[in-house]
């Protein structure tokens, strides 16, 4: 039989970050990023609240197509934010994360450059995919960077 090569001996993680895979002097970063990218999710929603009279006129969207620019984003983060969380589980954190902001930053240009009401509806659907994929790993990021201990008080910043 063979013995145990010398790398399955190795712990998972280091005592220095205490069962995390974040060292104590990134874990402040972690939380700015992960804090931003939930606001820009959340924050999203409110914005358009407020432009939408000026997004009508200057689109010359119709009521409900005024409707669905609001709906259509947040269906999509409501539909696929459970999607989102399993994204990062099988992707890995990181990766998803980072392709959601991604998809989210896109989609929000090609919103800005939208020349009429349904284009602007399809964008802000992607846009809702791109937070849905960002928003559940900020959570999860936070949840793997800090140790159980500290945890807590990190999710409630």
């Amino acid at each position: 039989m063979h013995s145990p090569s010398k790398a399955a001996a190795v712990p998972l993680t280091s005592p220095v970050t205490h069962g995390t895979f974040c060292p104590q002097s990134q874990r402040r970063f972690v939380l700015i990023a992960a804090i931003l990218a939930s606001a820009l999710g959340f924050i999203d929603g409110s914005i358009l609240a407020i432009a939408t009279p000026a997004i009508r006129v200057n689109l010359g969207a119709s009521l409900a197509e005024a409707q669905w620019i609001s709906n259509a984003y947040a269906l999509t983060l409501s539909a696929l934010i459970l999607a989102g969380g399993a994204a990062g589980d099988r992707f890995g954190l990181r990766r998803a994360f980072v392709s959601g902001i991604a998809l989210f930053i896109v989609a929000s240009l090609a919103c800005a450059l939208a020349p009429n009401a349904i284009v602007l509806i399809a964008f802000r659907a992607l846009q809702g995919i791109g937070a849905a994929i960002m928003v559940p790993g900020s959570l999860a990021i936070i949840a793997k960077a800090y140790p159980k201990k500290e945890r807590g008080r990190a999710i409630g910043i």
